[in-house]
């Protein structure tokens, strides 16, 4: 579990991040939204303790420069440009692995996990960016942790990668790890997360399940009713779609259309 209490940063005289409190649970995705500009990336530095600030964000009950191991507890993704000019994705990683103590083997393991296996041996600033994103997931994952924070993943990956990426992470979280993801688009954390964190301009302006922010932006759901659902609700689920069922056994979608269900 994350616990973040009181986060603050100032620039001279502008407020980047306004006494920002909030909990991420284990066991699901929580998503961080808000517009660019907002402040996300920097409450994430905060967290992390990469800048000075005010606040605290513990993990698990410690904060992030108390842990014995960070890269086995916490693993971030914060830039997918961030790695060194000269060496290719597999030093890359082996560098990282080597500051930690953690195996080499674990570099190959998470290059092909994230399907870099074909470009470990080239290197990373001829990237795309939707494979610079692959490449700082496979640093974040290097040190099997519990927790992942992960600033705009899916910027820059294709349709397919986005998928698998939803597909991931809600499997990380259905382990009792803990996932948070900041975006600045509702329809992506629609489909991702369970929780929302919504800022702007430094600010909470709420939080809660992502049900009630999707219905609220749409104000429509799809109510879909009959003898026998179980096999629509396969479906639905394959689809990433938000399903509820009702009292009378109806099920609520959100996030397709009428025609999409």
């Amino acid at each position: 579990m994350i616990e973040a209490r009181g986060l603050g940063k100032r620039y001279g005289s502008t407020v980047a991040v306004d006494d920002l409190s909030f909990d991420v649970r284990s066991g699901g995705v929580t998503g961080f939204l808000g517009p660019n500009g907002s402040g996300k990336s920097t409450t994430i530095r905060l967290m992390l303790g990469l800048d000075s600030g005010a606040g605290t964000t513990t993990f698990d009950g410690q904060r992030f420069v108390e842990l014995d191991h960070p890269m086995q507890q916490v693993g971030a993704l914060l830039d997918a440009k961030a790695f060194h000019p000269t060496r290719t994705a597999r030093n890359h990683l082996r560098v990282l692995a080597a500051a930690s103590k953690i195996s080499k083997q674990r570099a190959d393991d998470v290059l092909e996990f994230v399907g870099l296996e074909s470009v470990a041996a080239k290197r990373p600033k001829n990237f795309s960016l939707g494979m610079g994103q692959r490449l700082g997931l496979a640093a974040a994952l290097l040190g099997e942790p519990h927790t992942l924070i992960l600033d705009e993943p899916a910027n820059g990956l294709d349709p397919a990668g986005i998928q698998w990426l939803r597909s991931f992470l809600k499997d990380f979280a259905a382990k009792g790890h803990t996932v948070f993801v900041s975006s600045h688009l509702l329809a992506e954390m629609a489909l991702m997360a369970d929780q929302l964190v919504v800022i702007g301009r430094g600010r909470l302006i709420t939080s809660g399940p992502v049900e009630t922010f999707v219905s609220a932006a749409s104000g429509t759901a799809v109510v879909v009713r009959g003898p026998d659902l179980a096999a629509l609700r396969e479906a639905l689920d394959r689809a990433d779609a938000k399903v509820t069922e009702l009292p009378d056994g109806a099920l609520r979608v959100v996030g397709l259309s009428q025609e999409e269900v």
